[in-house]
């Protein structure tokens, strides 16, 4: 019987040493695989392929309309842990955690290429 494992998104970057560095030094992920244009990386149970690749033609940024979520639970923890790193990257990048009316706390996080990242937890009530 087949069974599904999990979900690796393909991350879209222009340089994917600065998207190794960022996923892995402001988010925690572990770079397990690389090679020319693309490596894997790991944070505790989720994943994500980098793929370097060329400008888009029409000079928007490699992740323009592109994002992932990645359910968790501590969200507040897992903030305050991430904090100090997120506090470098410049203003407009990092929403700190805040409660969604679908009853998810979320914060969110923009890679080097305009990715959009959400960290959310569920927030009904038990």
């Amino acid at each position: 019987m087949s069974q599904i494992l999990q979900l690796t998104p393909f991350v879209l970057c222009s340089s994917l040493e600065a998207q190794i560095e960022f996923y892995c030094k402001k988010l925690r992920f572990t770079c397990n695989f690389r090679q020319e244009n693309y490596a894997f990386l790991r944070l505790d149970q989720v994943a994500i392929r980098l793929l370097e690749c060329p400008p888009r033609s029409d000079g928007k940024p490699l992740g323009d309309n592109q994002s992932f979520y990645i359910d968790v639970d501590g969200i507040d923890e897992l903030y305050e842990e991430m904090k100090g790193r997120l506090a470098e990257l410049p203003e407009g990048r990092v929403r700190p955690p805040f409660d969604q009316p679908y009853q998810q706390r979320e914060f969110h996080v923009i890679d080097e290429d305009g990715t959009l990242i959400f960290f959310g937890q569920d927030i009904r009530p038990r």
